[in-house]
């Protein structure tokens, strides 16, 4: 029970105050003109003024409220070091006795777990998420159980009393991290781009000879070592043998003492592209899809185009010499002998045998595709006839042989049952709205697959791998048609983008492949193939436990299934002759990348109320009442402030001048005065 005095004034305290302005000026023109009662006129203007303010003797019945104690328990990654779990285990225990034990007390214990995703250790979010439930006027201190790797000290809460970290882990602790400055997500195939690493001892590193070794290994093959300086930064120039995605992992041996090797690896995933894509097209002589070829090409900024064409014939005779049928010589023995390895795509639009290219020219062409080059077949009418490309040397790299008839007949192109499992032709448009054709070369095809077919399903697009290279076969030379638009025209560009990709042997159009899809710690597997059916899928860990997943068919020729990584790490992939790896979430989680204990990143919330920091190894600070304000922290010991706070639970309000006494009081007063100054 407590008694306060408080006031509720009948009137405005303005109002009141004019009127104790106006009782002043009268009772001092009184004393100035000499009246003997200006003493009782000034005590009844003062105790009607005291009525006015409505003085209350008021009685609270107070229960007294606990205190409340936060106890934050970091139970993140880094805290699972070393013998940190012990040490916060037994702290976390006497601290929870010792606080249950004290008076007017209560404990709130908070476990910090990982955030979601890589964000880290959330200690101060977990901290305004249990403030926002209690009364600041009840929390009489904070206690943090940690290695004080904190990684969203941006959102920390307004703090109503002093907050103390408990520190874990050792003086002597040390750890060495493998950190990638540098790491583009693209380079080019073929040329070298560099990389920036450094490998960087933190705490109490022991003396060594300022070198270790780093390893490296690509897509998961054997790892090359090396002898790299520590706390340097690395220039290393790397080039990608392959297009597509390449996985390239680092990774420093763990060196005896330190407290983890999870921060000793890295893993890049870096695409390789083509810096241009270099193209001979040979025009056999001027029709209307010549030009068309040219035009997309050189459309592509991309594309690096050599376009040689046969304008005049040599067999037009008018007399004209020879040597003179062009105005400077075309260097077909450059081209066709010493340059030819600098084309990644070579074109033969409606050509045929003039002798302009010697037997040996097209016969190198043919090794030029058996060593990894590619060559694309645009067939018109000359290739049916007695002078066809396939009456030559490059016959043995070509799919497919004329049987000399040239079909004259509107049709609309189709896609075959392979075609539409084959990323080049698969998913291409809508079938039913392709403009026709007007013409088709008769082949029988002798190798590879044919994807498009024509009139009464003859081949139409033939392709072939012949040794190390690869060949296609349009049989038409009305594929321009598509891009004037006729009868709604077609998808010619992406037929051709997607053929010259096929050829370059990038991995996304690749008719058997296995590759997966990374986000965060799950991937997509996806296994792409011909066939009717495939195996199981192999999936090994980073710790090298295997597990095998059954593969759905989602669309023709595409199998895929879901896999979640219960580890990060590299994680290699095979389904039959086929294997892939991948990476799931960062080589170094966030928790990992720094994980010597300190204090100095909770120091923003720890110095305003004047908190402290104390290491567990030095054993526990004893627990004292310390008053607001002062300091919360010294040698040995950490201070909570008592809050007193407490529930009103009734309350009785009594006033101090009831209307009788205000009213006799004044009346006497004023009467008083009136007497003093009438016997005067």
């Amino acid at each position: 029970m407590t008694g306060t005095l408080v006031f509720d004034p009948l009137i405005p305290w303005i109002a009141i105050a004019a009127l104790a302005a106006l009782a002043l000026a009268g009772v001092a023109m009184a004393l100035w003109r000499g009246l003997a009662g200006w003493g009782y006129r000034a005590l009844g203007a003062l105790v009607l003024l005291g009525a006015l303010s409505g003085p209350v003797y008021q009685v609270e019945d107070r229960a007294p409220l606990t205190d409340i104690v936060v106890m934050l328990e970091d139970r993140s990654a880094s805290q699972m070091l070393s013998d940190r779990p012990a040490q916060m285990d037994q702290a976390a225990e006497a601290l929870a006795a010792e606080l249950t034990a004290r008076p007017n007390t209560e404990l709130r214990r908070v476990t910090v777990r990982d955030g979601e995703g890589d964000a880290g250790t959330e200690l101060m979010s977990a901290l305004a998420s249990v403030l926002a439930q209690e009364p600041s006027a009840r929390v009489a201190g904070i206690i943090a159980l940690s290695d004080g790797r904190v990684h969203d000290m941006d959102r920390l809460p307004e703090i109503p009393a002093p907050m103390h970290m408990l520190m874990t882990g050792r003086a002597t602790d040390w750890d060495r991290r493998l950190i990638v400055r540098n790491a583009p997500a693209f380079a080019i195939i073929g040329e070298p781009v560099t990389l920036t690493l450094r490998i960087e001892d933190s705490g109490a590193a022991p003396e060594n000879d300022g070198t270790a070794r780093l390893e490296i290994s690509v897509d998961g093959g054997e790892a090359q070592s090396f002898g790299v300086p520590v706390g340097q930064d690395i220039e290393l120039p790397v080039t990608l043998p392959h297009g597509g995605r390449n996985v390239i992992q680092f990774a420093v041996p763990e060196a005896a003492g330190e407290i983890t090797e999870r921060n000793n690896t890295a893993l890049i995933q870096m695409n390789g592209v083509r810096d241009r894509l270099r193209v001979l097209l040979v025009s056999g002589e001027p029709h209307p899809g010549g030009r068309t070829w040219r035009n997309l090409l050189k459309s592509d900024s991309s594309v690096d185009l050599v376009h040689f064409t046969i304008l005049r014939p040599p067999e037009k005779q008018d007399g004209v010499p020879v040597g003179e049928l062009s105005l400077i010589a075309f260097p077909t023995r450059e081209l066709f002998l010493e340059k030819i390895d600098d084309f990644d795509l070579i074109i033969f639009d409606r050509y045929k045998r003039r002798g302009i290219l010697p037997a040996i020219y097209l016969d190198n062409v043919a090794n030029y595709v058996s060593e990894g080059g590619a060559v694309l077949v645009a067939a018109g009418p000359d290739f049916a006839g007695a002078d066809s490309i396939y009456r030559s040397p490059l016959a043995r790299v070509l799919p497919a042989e004329p049987s000399a008839r040239v079909i004259e007949e509107k049709y609309r192109p189709a896609i075959t049952d392979i075609g539409g499992r084959h990323p080049v032709t698969a998913d291409l448009q809508d079938e039913e709205s392709w403009g026709s054709w007007l013409r088709q070369i008769d082949v029988d095809p002798q190798a590879g697959r044919v994807l498009m077919s024509g009139v009464d399903a003859r081949p139409l697009l033939i392709l072939d791998r012949v040794g190390e290279g690869r060949v296609a076969m349009l049989a038409s030379d009305h594929a321009w048609l598509w891009s004037r638009g006729y009868e709604g025209g077609g998808p010619q560009l992406e037929l051709l983008r997607r053929l010259a990709h096929w050829m370059m042997k990038e991995p996304e159009l690749e008719e058997e492949a296995l590759w997966a899809e990374a986000t965060g710690q799950s991937m997509r597997i996806i296994r792409r193939t011909l066939s009717e059916e495939v195996g199981d899928v192999t999936v090994t860990g980073p710790d090298g436990h295997s597990a095998n997943l059954p593969l759905d068919e989602v669309s023709a020729g595409r199998f895929e299934a879901l896999y979640d990584g219960p580890q990060i790490g590299l994680y290699h992939l095979a389904e039959g002759e086929h294997e892939a790896v991948i990476g799931l979430g960062p080589a170094a989680p966030r928790e990992f990348e720094q994980t010597i204990a300190t204090g100095d990143i909770m120091q923003p919330a720890i110095a305003p109320m004047r908190g402290g920091v104390v290491r567990l190894e030095d054993g526990l600070p004893a627990i004292r009442n310390v008053r607001e304000g002062r300091p919360a922290a010294g040698r040995g010991w950490i201070g909570l402030t008592p809050r007193g706070a407490y529930e009103t639970r009734d309350v009785t309000q009594s006033p101090l001048l009831p209307a009788w006494l205000v009213l006799l009081l004044a009346s006497g007063l004023i009467v008083a005065g009136w007497l003093r100054e009438g016997r005067r």
